[in-house]
């Protein structure tokens, strides 16, 4: 007896001169619970007829002209202004094409153009072509990833870009991975597993069945660290804060005192998450020194390589995450440095005994069924504790077949050779001052006007320069000539974080950013 699969195929091979979908007249409509049912309500052609319109709108608007650096990074309005200009109101009835087509032109025109050769605001810029493709294919097939059987290609390709990207961390044996919604939520992960990996019992006997769990960070971290702490009821608390040096590079030596502090007080120290390319700074921990503890005190080690992970990238830099090959998980995020677009983000863990699926499995039987056709090893979503799950790994895949290895390795060198430039050219104008040398692409630095540079540093001086920033942020962003971020670190006054990713940026982009912030601040 043929398989179902294949009688099936003889049977419509038969019949395929018919067709089941032509009808065979105008049927009556049929009334269901006062519901008409005649036939779809989507006018395809009308649906057509939109779709052609706004695709030039959005070439035109959202991808030619928000890449051009002769337009504006932004055109600034206040909340209020914009909910005038938006008339965001939801009404009873629809609108008419014409005018949610200039919706459409709104909503592009008022929304900051992040693939601007300006825009160094965030951890990520510019615009990929490839990468933005494999959005506009994902969005219009709308698959989501819990099944091999409703996303075939996108799993598979989730699988390889998984595998080389374990392949580049250096862990030879393999291990295993999962495309998470954002490096929070990877960092989360990373909690979560360890936590399990430590007590399994906790999965299904619940926090009251643990001791009292502590974990370490450096103060430099991205706060989802304790962000997952609070969210899985470790507790903030019980997170051990590890002092930095003056390069934001955690103290492996404090990392161990604290360590031992845990264990006086008869808690489990379970974890500690280690940074590559903290967010500020753009620094990176030690990470040979920090393997060598957990080694030594069984702890699981957390690499959050979100913003630094490109650097593995390149052969030049690569240097920079020595040791991250001994992590026990790894959080890295391509939509960053790699360009890969928002949002795209891999958890991997060095481990290959079905850790993520044992950790987080549901086992949900009306999805994940054992009895199907095809090889259900194929079925990964059980290991997320999401269900519905965007393709965001083919963007990356679609991106990387397009310029290969080592298109994003000239990527991570550039970016990297670009931020070196910039650094130089702060220290030979008046009135600029590096915060540090860059490691990284973080380039931070401080404006000081003509009117303080005669000023001697102390208390007053640096009030007076912490008011800078602010202000020349608030006048770029209102000219929309530019974006770049300000903060205060520590006991330091407020600072330019200026970010280089982008290819587009050139050597010019960096001189007129220069060039601005003293035309917007020298009268201050």
């Amino acid at each position: 007896m043929a398989p179902t699969n294949e009688r099936h195929l003889n049977d419509t091979s038969s019949k395929a001169s018919e067709s089941p979908a032509e009808p065979k007249g105008k049927r009556p409509p049929v009334l269901v619970d006062g519901v008409t049912l005649n036939g779809p309500t989507l006018d395809i052609r009308e649906a057509e007829s939109f779709l052609r319109e706004a695709m030039p709108i959005i070439m035109e608007e959202a991808v030619w002209k928000a890449t051009d650096v002769k337009e504006k990074v932004c055109e600034w309005r206040s909340p209020e202004q914009l909910k005038d200009l938006l008339d965001l109101e939801l009404r009873e009835g629809g609108e008419a094409h014409p005018q949610i087509l200039q919706r459409c032109r709104d909503a592009i025109r008022y929304s900051v153009k992040t693939g601007h050769p300006l825009f160094f605001n965030q951890l990520y810029a510019g615009m990929d072509p490839y990468s933005l493709v494999g959005r506009f294919i994902t969005e219009a097939i709308n698959p989501s990833l819990y099944t091999y059987e409703v996303a075939p290609v996108f799993l598979l390709t989730e699988e390889a870009v998984l595998k080389k990207m374990i392949e580049i961390i250096g862990w030879q044996e393999g291990g295993d991975g999962i495309f998470s919604p954002g490096g929070s939520v990877s960092n989360m992960y990373a909690v979560n597993v360890a936590r399990y990996h430590h007590c399994p019992d906790v999965k299904v006997l619940g926090l009251s069945a643990l001791p009292r769990l502590v974990m370490f960070t450096s103060q430099e971290c991205h706060y989802s660290v304790s962000k997952a702490a609070a969210f899985l009821g470790i507790g903030t608390n019980n997170v051990y804060v590890i002092p930095s040096d003056k390069r934001g590079k955690m103290i492996p030596a404090e990392f161990e005192k604290q360590v031992q502090r845990a264990k006086d007080e008869g808690a489990l120290p379970f974890m500690v998450n280690a940074t590559a390319g903290t967010t500020v700074l753009g620094a990176f921990d030690p990470l040979e020194e920090i393997a060598d503890i957990c080694e030594r005190h069984n702890l699981w080690m957390h690499v959050d390589a979100c913003w630094g992970g490109g650097a593995l990238m390149s052969k030049k830099h690569r240097y920079l995450l020595q040791g991250i090959h001994r992590a026990n998980s790894v959080a890295w995020n391509p939509h960053k440095m790699l360009m890969a677009g928002l949002q795209c983000c891999a958890f991997m863990v060095r481990d290959k005994t079905n850790l993520l699926q044992r950790c987080h499995s549901a086992q949900a039987s009306y999805l994940f069924q054992q009895d199907k056709f095809y090889d259900v090893s194929y079925d990964t979503g059980d290991k997320s504790i999401q269900c519905s799950r965007k393709p965001d790994a083919f963007k990356f895949w679609l991106m990387w077949k397009a310029i290969g290895t080592k298109g994003l390795e000239e990527r991570v060198d550039r970016a990297l050779a670009m931020a070196r430039y910039l650094a130089e050219e702060i220290k030979k104008r008046d009135g600029f001052r590096l915060v540090m040398e860059p490691e990284y692409t973080n380039v931070c630095f401080w404006y000081i006007p003509p009117s303080l540079r005669d000023t001697a540093d102390g208390p007053e001086f640096w009030r007076k320069v912490h008011a800078v920033a602010p202000v020349v942020k608030e006048r770029m962003m209102k000219k929309g000539s530019m974006m770049v971020g300000y903060q205060p670190h520590g006991d330091k006054a407020n600072f330019f974080r200026q970010i280089i990713i982008s290819p587009q940026v050139s050597r010019e982009d960096m001189d007129f950013l220069l060039d601005q912030i003293h035309s917007l601040g020298m009268d201050l």
